[in-house]
């Protein structure tokens, strides 16, 4: 068995999405009516482009071209403004990229004036940005705090130089000690570090020396990332693909994940994993309940809204995203369409969801996290038996990927509301810890046969 067949982050990929006509966001905006929804930025500039990477970044772009995309996003944010329903209040705010901290500081504060001026954010929302240890600096780190930014992730993959080449990051371990200790002492809510297994040569001695080098800096959270090698990418062209070793890959993640459990973190995802208790005071804590698990909390239903170029709106059953480009030329050509656009509310790639493929996301959103799915809920939101909806769920169960009756002690019979529903453990559905780390494998098996053949059809005009 191939444990690693896809990273189902969200459902259906961009590789699905088509040409709209006749569809506006006006009409949509509605979704967005009331507490919870999630803004998001995207911010596609990066000072080099990784050997794995197929994300929507460019790099290359002088401060004129970076600062006629942020004068873009300005506009747009204006022109969101104007139909914004009066209750919308987005709970949390994402920068991501590309290698947002590219950005020069006066961009970046004349970003987070508009969204704080001209976005309906609540009064307690979390702010998260993605950086890089060769952005990550003294003064953007305080600026940063003073803006507000409750989260940083910083993408480090390894602490070993002879890895990071292979993979081409732009930066050496040095440097990436340097940003780590800068933002562990920069007093942020939360601190996230991201690693990479699965390289030919790597060893499970060199990623425990990665991630003993990063618990040091004491991060709240680790994100443990298997390495893929999709179409269009540098190592592709090299032909290091052939070299992945799903067994090998297996083996280390074996041995990373074993090793932040030994070393008081907890596992929340096959990538995730939360440190039980903090040097920092407040939410940074970061622990849950008496398992120190997140409590049930529904997702995949609520709506985000991107901005700029390149990142994905959610509105109900409308999914909207730029065309899903791999290439520095094809995006740059997104990124000029966008920076000429007067009218933003034009609709002219994603998707519009049927019922099934909505029960599909919500499936797929909440049985890869822990404490896992809810029947209840799942009732509430479909009218619908989950196990009737999803059969499939019996059959991981009795193979030992799923656990019926999770408890995570942290929703009990007298816990907490979530959208109407009491959630016990005996209602929930989660991944033991063998689903863990097949959950690239479990989460492909929920995709329609529909979205399949479109993902199919992408690669092959692609190839």
């Amino acid at each position: 068995m191939n444990r690693y067949l896809q990273y189902m982050y969200s459902y259906p990929h961009k590789t699905a999405y088509r040409q709209l006509e006749n569809v506006n966001l006006r009409d949509y905006f509605f979704n967005l009516e009331g507490e919870g929804h999630s803004l998001y930025l995207h911010l596609p500039f990066c000072e080099s482009k990784c050997g794995y990477c197929n994300l929507f970044s460019v790099t290359g772009c002088n401060r004129i071209q970076i600062s006629d995309y942020v004068e873009a996003v300005l506009r747009q944010i204006r022109q969101y403004r104007e139909i914004m329903p009066g209750s919308t209040s987005f709970g949390d705010f994402t920068i991501g990229g590309g290698t947002p901290l590219l950005l020069e500081e006066e961009q970046i504060e004349r970003i987070f004036e508009a969204v704080e001026r001209d976005m309906p954010m609540s009064s307690g929302r979390k702010t998260i940005i993605e950086t890089a240890p060769n952005q990550t600096g003294r003064e953007k780190a305080e600026l940063l705090k003073k803006l507000g930014v409750t989260r940083v992730s910083m993408g480090i993959q390894s602490f070993d130089d002879g890895e990071l080449k292979w993979l081409g990051r732009n930066h050496d371990s040095r440097r990436a000690r340097e940003a780590a200790g800068l933002l562990a002492g920069a007093g942020f809510e939360c601190v996230n570090f991201d690693f990479i297994y699965g390289l030919p040569a790597q060893t499970a001695a060199s990623l425990v020396h990665s991630l003993k080098t990063a618990l040091a800096f004491e991060p709240d959270e680790i994100f443990l990332y298997p390495l893929y090698i999709k179409h269009g990418v540098r190592l592709e062209l090299e032909g290091s693909k052939g070299l992945l070793d799903p067994d090998h890959a297996y083996a280390l993640y074996q041995r990373g994940s074993g090793y932040l459990k030994e070393n008081g973190y907890t596992q929340i995802s096959m990538r995730r994993f939360v440190r039980k208790k903090s040097g920092r005071t407040g939410e940074g804590s970061m622990v849950y309940g008496k398992s120190l698990l997140p409590e049930f909390s529904e997702c995949g239903l609520k709506s985000a809204l991107s901005l700029g170029c390149g990142g994905r709106s959610y509105l109900g059953r409308l999914h909207t995203c730029t065309p899903y480009r791999t290439t520095r030329s094809a995006a740059l050509e997104e990124i000029g369409r966008y920076q000429q656009t007067e009218d933003f509310f034009p609709v002219t790639n994603g998707i519009l969801l049927s019922d099934e493929e909505i029960k599909r996301r919500y499936v797929i959103k909440h049985l890869l996290i822990l404490p896992g799915i809810s029947k209840q809920a799942y009732q509430n939101a479909f009218q619908a038996d989950l196990l009737e909806d999803f059969p499939v769920i019996r059959d991981w169960v009795r193979l030992g990927w799923l656990q019926e009756g999770y408890d995570s002690q942290g929703c009990g019979d007298t816990g907490p509301q979530d959208g109407g529903v009491r959630c016990t453990g005996h209602d929930r559905i989660g991944l033991t810890e063998e689903g863990l780390g097949l959950s690239d494998y479990i989460g492909p098996q929920l995709i329609s046969e529909d979205i399949k053949g479109k993902m199919l059809e992408w690669e092959r005009e692609n190839a």
